[in-house]
């Protein structure tokens, strides 16, 4: 299997589900209890495939899917559990309250949010924001594109998350 090429710190371009998966692999391991990612990217950039891989890279055993209709899932890692939300049926910040964000925001695992890039302000400055980007132009017609995955801190743990998964890359290559 190949791997993704890195492009810059925190920037992965990925020509398959698999390479999508392994990054977010290599992301899983070095996630600790209060992280949070914000995913961003159209329906089918590769959101879920990338939160399949955080899910591996904790320990997470069975199949880790986009929870659009239940809004969270969480997930029994080795040490930790991964949350996983999708917000995309959510219109509102008032809505925020009855999907038990807030209540595992900062608490025992780290936090895998699609969707919520409008709601940033509520969620707060300690994340990081993942954009996950499909590459249309690059491809044939018929031919799936290949990603960018970018990775971007507000704050110091975000700073540190990202040379974590510097050093994680380096042992991807």
């Amino acid at each position: 299997m190949s791997v993704a090429t890195r492009v810059g710190r925190g920037e992965f371009r990925s020509t398959s589900a698999e390479q999508t998966i392994a990054v977010g692999e290599a992301l899983g391991r070095v996630l600790r209890e209060g992280d949070v990612l914000v995913l961003t990217g159209d329906l089918g950039a590769g959101k879920t495939q990338l939160t399949k891989g955080i899910a591996r890279g904790m320990g997470v055993d069975g199949d880790v899917t986009s929870p659009t209709f239940t809004i969270e899932m969480v997930y029994e890692g080795r040490d930790l559990p991964l949350y996983h939300f999708d917000l995309y049926r959510l219109d509102s910040a008032s809505q925020l309250e009855d999907t038990g964000l807030f209540d595992v925001l900062g608490s025992d695992g780290p936090c895998v949010i699609e969707w919520g890039e409008q709601f940033s302000d509520d969620i707060g400055e300690e994340r990081i924001d993942v954009f996950v980007t499909r590459l249309d132009d690059e491809a044939a017609p018929g031919e799936e594109p290949p990603r960018l995955i970018s990775l971007r801190a507000h704050d110091a743990r975000g700073e540190e998350l990202l040379d974590a998964l510097e050093a994680q890359a380096q042992q991807m290559n």
